[in-house]
């Protein structure tokens, strides 16, 4: 069965993580098939990256994800893109203000 789970990277106590796509019967940082988007919990708020469409086009084809990544998944589809507030001219008034 192929899933779609986390794989650590970082050092002792800062956890980095790669979102890949892997057979289930792999040791957790073991072979992957393939990166479909990175978590750091340790940034404040915690930073996702996925590519929806590799996602959507896995759970299709049958991969199934892991509660945690499901937890995820779920997450970045609640939360709106936003642009990023640094390059924009309302936030360098902003920043002016303060």
């Amino acid at each position: 069965m192929v899933k779609i789970r986390l794989q650590r990277f970082g050092k002792k106590k800062a956890p980095y993580y790669h979102i890949v796509v892997a057979d289930s019967r792999s040791p957790r940082d073991g072979r992957i098939i393939e990166q479909i988007g990175t978590y750091d919990p340790m940034t404040k708020p915690s930073t996702l990256k996925l590519d929806k469409g590799k996602v959507e086009q896995w759970i299709k084809n049958g991969a199934r994800p892991t509660d945690t990544v499901k937890h995820l998944i779920e997450k970045d589809a609640a939360e709106p893109a936003e642009p990023k507030a640094s390059s924009t001219k309302k936030a360098k008034e902003q920043k002016e203000a303060k």
